[in-house]
């Protein structure tokens, strides 16, 4: 991508999106004549009732899923027109994912799993140490990096995620639920990291989230609610 933002200064655009799914012979309508513009630097929280659609919206925004109808661009970039090969190119350059349950491969360091995005790349093996020490420095886990997941506690298992998902320097950060299975403490702990990046590092993060408790701490709410946004939560 040649420039972070297109000519109406959004980072993300989401346009006339619909999203349907098949069960059988009925049509799921998920998500319905949806738009979103998110600005380079902006920390979105995205909320909703279970079943609103806003995974699904996290995915379609990261190119994990493609859009029924509607574009998606990303810095200008119509990412739901790209080939399979080319998405995924694109999503290891310029997309971090961090989930609620972590999805860390207990078999594998803190180091190497941070590590793993980097093996899409063509870094060297120095590089990507001296990137993984940077990612972990970040996230406050320098002195964690030879541990197992098991030995580590949930906080510090989300830490190493985000040190995954900020490895590469992505454009855009995608939380799903970052704080959903960690205690309160734990969880102010990684939405201050988040916070941290956005406005020390300037990171774009659109989050998935049912707390009132972490959306407080973006810079906009937005709701979904049966396929639709809205600034105002619904009844």
């Amino acid at each position: 991508m040649s420039d972070n933002t297109n000519s109406n200064g959004a980072l993300v655009r989401v346009d006339g999106v619909e999203k349907v799914f098949h069960r059988g012979s009925e049509d799921i309508h998920v998500l319905s004549n949806l738009n979103l513009h998110v600005p380079s630097g902006e920390f979105l929280a995205l909320m909703g009732p279970s079943g609103s659609g806003k995974s699904t919206l996290l995915n379609l925004i990261g190119g994990l899923d493609r859009p029924t109808k509607g574009t998606v661009s990303i810095g200008g970039e119509r990412v739901d027109q790209l080939s399979d090969r080319a998405l995924a190119a694109w999503r290891a350059r310029h997309v971090g994912l961090v989930f609620q349950f972590y999805n860390l491969l207990p078999v594998l360091t803190a180091e190497r799993n941070v590590e793993l995005p980097l093996l899409l790349t063509h870094l060297s093996k120095a590089q990507r140490r001296k990137h993984v020490e940077t990612a972990l420095a970040v996230v406050g886990l320098s002195h964690r990096a030879k541990h197992f997941p098991r030995t580590l506690s949930g906080g510090e298992q989300q830490r190493v995620g985000i040190a995954r998902a900020i490895v590469t320097d992505p454009t855009i950060l995608l939380c799903d639920e970052p704080t959903g299975d960690l205690d309160r403490k734990s969880g102010d702990e990684i939405l201050s990291l988040l916070q941290s990046l956005n406005r020390e590092q300037g990171k774009t993060i659109i989050m998935v989230t049912h707390d009132p408790h972490a959306s407080a701490r973006a810079s906009r709410t937005v709701y979904l609610d049966k396929g639709q946004l809205s600034t105002t939560k619904p009844e």
